[in-house]
Formats: C-alpha cells, structure tokens, sequence
C-alpha cells in the first residue's frame, strides 16, 4: 500500500477521533413544579423534591404522578405523562447524546393552581358520626370516605 493512502488513513481515522472526543453532546432534561401559592411541598413519583417552586432532572420520559400538598389546601395528585422529542426516538438520540456539539434542553414545566380546603359544617360532620354510630351498633360496617 502506498504510504500516502495508509497517511490519508490514518488522518481519516485521527480527526474523526478527535471530533468524537471534542463533541459534547448532552440532552439535560429537568422538570419544574410551580404552585400558587408557591410553598407547597411537591412529591414525584412518590419522592419528595421540595417546595415550589420546585425542580429535578428526570432521565426516561413516560407517565409521572405529582402530589402537591399545602396547609389549608386540598392536597392534588396529577399524572402527566411526558412524550419524548423527536430528537429522542431511538437512532437520533445517539447522535444528540453523544456526537451534537453543544447541550440540547428539555424544561418541562407543570403549574397547579391548589384549592383551599373547606370545612364540612358541624351539623354535618354530627350526622355522619351518628350515622356511623348507629351502622355499627347494629353490625353494618362502611369503608372510610376517601
């Protein structure tokens, strides 16, 4: 072989190294709570990540549930369900991990509105405690309201 064609070789295979080594391709992924009132404590996928607003990094899109909890609020459960990008479907994102040069962001952001709690009136709650007291003296026994 020709020692210039075994040069070209060579350089071939040294700057497509050197370009695979120089990309830093990278896809950060975050997703961000936002409440109002800010302050709620925010659990995803039954993880605690704080008050809101609050945010994580995730690594797998699909289905994630939310528990949003304040004093004085109704607590919320939301499941929202996260679609990947196109630059995620299987063989692309080969190349926006590991060879695009520079970072590709995904901010996902969920804003809930929480709802005061209210109070059952007295009277109300004296109804069913005698209701329940009732079932029970004559053997019928209920679930708990959810």
């Amino acid at each position: 072989m020709p020692a210039s064609r075994l040069d070209r070789r060579l350089f071939l295979v040294f700057a497509v190294s050197c370009f695979c080594s120089a990309s830093t391709g990278c896809v950060r992924r975050r997703m961000t709570v936002r409440t109002n009132p800010p302050g709620a404590m925010v659990s995803v996928d039954n993880q605690v990540i704080g008050a809101s607003p609050a945010a994580t990094p995730f690594v797998y899109y699909g289905t994630r549930e939310f528990r949003i909890e304040a004093d004085g609020y109704r607590t919320e459960t939301i499941r929202r369900r996260f679609n990947p990008p196109w630059y995620q479907w299987p063989g692309i994102d080969f190349v926006a991990e590991t060879l695009w040069p520079g970072e590709i962001r995904d901010e996902r952001i969920i804003d809930v509105t929480l709802v005061p709690k209210t109070l059952p009136a007295t009277e109300e709650v004296i109804a069913r405690a005698d209701g329940l007291r009732q079932q029970s003296n004559s053997g019928i026994v209920t679930a708990p309201r959810q």
